[in-house]
């Protein structure tokens, strides 16, 4: 009885197979439902993040169906007969899943610690699962509470002060390899996604830097030119007419197709000099074999480990402050949690206690309800409770 989880992330498995499990937000509604209707579990809501995908159930009876779930996860991306898949799955429950929870919300576990975006992808996920129904009271309430230990955390300790972001890497990775990036040519290829738009306000502080911008969604795009940053449009058809001509190339999308090819690339590009294509998508947009094509550097989201470990280690210092914060976080949760699964037990020792009353009296009601606490609780657990009584 209780909240387990099922995790696949970078701590423990490569892009390559973290792409396998990197799930359409359609499948990720009828994955949730399934757990449901399997009988795997009660509530259920699933994160997706180009860098985690991670299921947390709630069950209701009995032990986690670890072994159901994770087939059920397997027969979803179609990965049943990837060798060693057990090599990189997780599984938590209880309060380790709870933990492991708020760490994610606060940026504890992400690639680059204490990144902003993390916590609008919890909540996203909270919300959707709430939309379909198949998230309820012990679900719900795990979540608020760790988005609410995430914001303390965010407030209250330095760790997200100097954000640094997927987003922002892939901007550092461009400018390592030609120094600066004023007047380079840039195509930001999703310029509308969550991603996209980050990258997008950061190539506005480059001078005299050409953005191209290619978007599914133009009529986002058209609007993000309300917010005086400057760039110009391109139909997202479009894109390779201008690709000879560019030095940068990012593309963030959430297609489950190639936003750039090796075929069309090697068709495409005439002039010969020096360019970086930035991969941000899970799964990948840009097919890996373009890296072989003359003057091309290509980065994907694993290659940006290091960069994330330079900052990881400036902001290990906050990271005491910020689990204390979350083990709070924790601690109030399995106390409301322990409390709310006691319900019916408390309903019957109410009742008891009237009954008793009735017949003997409030106070050797009282006498007895110690006594029988007396003889069935184990020497600890009564220590604790008279322990507590001292202090109300």
């Amino acid at each position: 009885m209780g909240i387990s989880l099922i995790s696949i992330s970078h701590q423990n498995a490569p892009l390559k197979i973290r792409e396998l499990f990197a799930f359409s937000e359609g499948v990720q509604e009828d994955l949730m439902r399934q757990m449901l209707e399997r009988g795997y579990a009660e509530e259920c809501v699933l994160i997706s993040t180009c860098n985690r995908t991670e299921v947390y159930t709630y069950t209701e009876q009995g032990s986690n169906p670890f072994t159901k779930m994770q087939e059920l996860l397997l027969e979803f991306a179609e990965a049943s007969e990837v060798e060693h898949i057990g090599d990189y799955v997780r599984f938590y429950s209880g309060s380790k899943a709870v933990k492991h929870l708020f760490r994610v919300a606060a940026g504890l576990d992400s690639m680059v610690m204490g990144e902003d975006q993390i916590l609008g992808q919890v909540k996203r996920a909270q919300e959707k699962a709430r939309q379909i129904k198949t998230c309820d009271v012990y679900l719900n309430t795990l979540f608020r509470h760790a988005v609410t230990a995430a914001k303390k955390v965010k407030t209250k300790t330095d760790l997200s002060r100097t954000s640094v972001s997927m987003a922002t890497m892939a901007v550092k990775a461009a400018e390592k390899n030609f120094g600066s990036l004023e007047e380079k040519q840039i195509m930001l290829i999703g310029a509308s996604g969550k991603i996209g738009s980050v990258v997008l306000k950061n190539l506005q502080c480059i001078e005299g830097a050409k953005v191209y911008i290619t978007s599914r969604n133009m009529e986002q795009a058209h609007q993000d030119r309300h917010h005086k940053i400057s760039y110009q449009v391109m139909e997202y058809e479009n894109r390779y007419s201008l690709l000879d001509e560019m030095d940068v190339v990012i593309s963030a999308t959430s297609s489950p197709h190639y936003t750039l090819t090796y075929d069309k690339l090697a068709q495409t590009l005439k002039t010969s000099k020096k360019r970086v294509l930035v991969d941000l998508a899970v799964p990948m947009d840009i097919e890996e074999k373009v890296e072989w094509l003359p003057g091309i550097k290509r980065y994907d989201v694993d290659d940006f480990q290091e960069l994330a470990r330079a900052n990881n280690e400036k902001k290990q210092h906050e990271v005491v402050a910020a689990d204390q914060i979350l083990e709070e976080g924790r601690l109030e949760f399995e106390r409301w949690m322990v409390f709310q699964q006691a319900l019916p037990q408390m309903a019957r020792m109410k009742a008891w206690i009237l009954e008793e009353a009735e017949k003997k009296g409030l106070e050797k009601a009282i006498d007895k309800m110690f006594y029988q606490i007396r003889d069935h609780a184990s020497p600890n657990v009564l220590a604790e409770f008279f322990q507590y009584m001292k202090e109300i």
